[in-house]
Parts: structure tokens; sequence; C-alpha cells
């Protein structure tokens, strides 16, 4: 199974601030454990966002996009980095979290850990002809 692993923000990741001593110290131990997730074969992806106001949201109604430049206020719906995992199951994951060092240093943080939804997962909905299709593109939707 394959998790997307969050690393919530926090208000001084989002203030955009130069690196403190703390903050330079748990990228080190980050890379460390980065490492341990990359020889057990657990990690396939991970890094870590700027803030929210160097980004944008695309707000979809019907057909209209509305876009909104950052910063965005709620600070704990946003995201500051991320991991993709793969584990043999949500408990696997939650250990792994567990030994991961503070990503905010000097502060109380989350790390969200959430499956990601596996292709084989949705095949079984379609049409025996449509599965049989996509089975024969390599997952992509016909045109």
């Amino acid at each position: 199974m394959r998790f997307m692993v969050l690393v919530k923000a926090t208000k001084n990741s989002e203030s955009g601030a130069p690196p403190s001593p703390e903050t330079l110290e748990m990228i080190t131990a980050m890379g460390r454990f980065n490492e341990e997730l990359e020889h057990a074969g657990v990690l396939l992806a991970a890094d870590g966002l700027q803030p929210s106001s160097k980004g944008a949201r695309v707000t979809f109604s019907g057909i209209r996009r509305t876009v909104t430049d950052g910063p965005f206020a709620e600070t704990k719906e946003l995201v500051a980095g991320f991991w993709i995992w793969k584990c043999d199951s949500l408990q696997e994951a939650i250990e792994w979290a567990k030994r991961c060092p503070n990503p905010m240093p000097g502060e109380e943080s989350d790390i969200e850990i959430r499956p990601i939804h596996e292709f084989d997962e949705f095949l079984a909905e379609f049409a025996p002809d449509l599965r049989k299709e996509m089975e024969t593109t390599d997952g992509q939707a016909p045109e």
C-alpha cells in the first residue's frame, strides 16, 4: 500500500523566516530519517513546500474557476511537506511516523497519514469491456 504522509504547516513554517539553528538540526536529523526510510524500501518521494504566500489556490464551482493568491489564513489546513511511503499497512506507516524527528522544532506539530487509492480499487467498478480496455492501456482512460 502507498501512503501520503503530510507534515502540517505551522505559523512558523508559514512565516518564511530563515532557518534557525534548531531548524538546521532538524533538517540534518530528517535527512538521516529519510535515509532509513530509503534503505528500508519505504520512501518513494519526499519534499518540503514553500510557504503558502508563494502559492495560489484554484477554486472550482461548476464551470467557473477562481484563483486566490496565497497566503492562506487557516494554517492548520496547510501542508508544509510530504512523503509518499510504501508500507504493508497503516500501522506500519504509523510506526515510521512515530520515529520521525519533530518536523517543527520547538512547536507542536502534526503528521497526517492517508492511504493512496490504487487503480485496482476502481477497476472492479467498471463494466467488463471498459475494464479490459483500461487494463490494456496501462490504466489510462480511453479517449
